[in-house]
């Protein structure tokens, strides 16, 4: 597996990007965020703007040292790991109403958030890229995959699930030592000489339960687009770093997108059919990019023009 990673990018490439990840990480909560405070939309809109900034200098980096069509598939594997990423944003407006997480701690859990998807992506792209390079016929598992989804969400609505009520969330409660009045100050408090978890450790396990889950289609996804790991990785870690500022700055307005869940599956029925039919037809990049770009633009542009019915209507 290493030699994997290695082929794709030396050693200084993923070490130099980790130690760039974790040190804006390390400015956001230690310097920007020390104080536990609610974003305004401004500062989200800053650090949104920063991190989509960063992320286009980095995908001119690679343009640069890997050449036009690695930095086109970067750019391609941004945006649909940003657009699909967007879909997360409705479940974590869910998953902090269920479990009454004021807006000032709910940075602090995407924050930490942020750093379990760093492994967790890790673990499941390379395993990803490992099974398409020693199975060929992986492609069509994948593709099929992303197709089947798509049409699901096309055709069935979707139920919105109480996170809280999760398997995984419920198995935590039995077998961890659970205070429900801990707060959401710290992982963890201390009670007659016993350490209990509190509810922001358990908002942090559906957050993470919740990254699990997407990753399952957005990953395969990428991977339609690119092979190499070192692309799909870095432009997977950079949608993500820029989640949480653009939560902030869009949870108020998720309800004037009711029509972007239906081009997000478009847009996976169209990747999963392009990896499908690669043997035989291959799709250039910029024809996917277009695509990607034109599906979400129109999603927005009819949320926009053909409001939601509220029931009270």
């Amino acid at each position: 597996m290493i030699q994997i990673l290695l082929s794709a990018a030396p050693w200084w490439a993923w070490l130099g990007f980790h130690v760039f990840v974790f040190a804006m990480l390390a400015l956001d909560l230690g310097v920007f965020n020390r104080k536990v405070h609610a974003p305004s939309v401004l500062e989200a809109a800053v650090w949104s703007a920063t991190w989509i900034t960063l992320a286009l200098v980095f995908n001119i980096l690679i343009f640069k040292t890997q050449g036009p069509q690695h930095g086109l598939e970067w750019l391609t594997a941004y945006l649909l790991e940003k657009s699909l990423s967007v879909d997360n944003l409705f479940v974590f407006v869910l998953l902090f109403a269920s479990f009454r997480v004021e807006l000032r701690h709910q940075h602090k859990v995407l924050f930490w958030g942020v750093l379990g998807a760093l492994v967790m992506r890790a673990g499941m792209i390379l395993a990803g890229t490992a099974l398409l390079i020693k199975f060929a016929w992986m492609v069509y598992v994948f593709g099929g995959f992303l197709v089947f989804t798509g049409m699901k969400m096309l055709l069935f609505e979707k139920a919105e699930r109480d996170p809280s009520l999760h398997p995984a969330v419920r198995l935590f409660k039995r077998l961890i030592p659970f205070d429900d009045k801990g707060g959401f100050e710290h992982f963890f408090t201390f009670s007659n000489g016993h350490r209990y978890a509190t509810p922001m450790l358990l908002v942090l396990l559906s957050v993470e339960i919740t990254d699990v889950i997407f990753a399952v289609d957005s990953i395969p996804a990428v991977l339609a687009v690119t092979r190499d790991p070192f692309v799909v990785y870095t432009s997977n870690i950079f949608a993500i770093l820029g989640l949480r500022s653009l939560y902030f700055l869009l949870a108020k307005m998720m309800d004037r997108f009711h029509r972007l869940e239906m081009g997000l599956a478009v847009i996976l029925v169209f990747v999963g059919v392009k990896m499908c039919i690669a043997e035989w037809l291959k799709i250039p990049t910029v024809v996917s990019l277009l695509v990607i770009i034109t599906v979400l633009i129109a999603s927005v542009a009819i949320s926009l023009a053909w409001p939601a019915i509220s029931e009270e209507e």
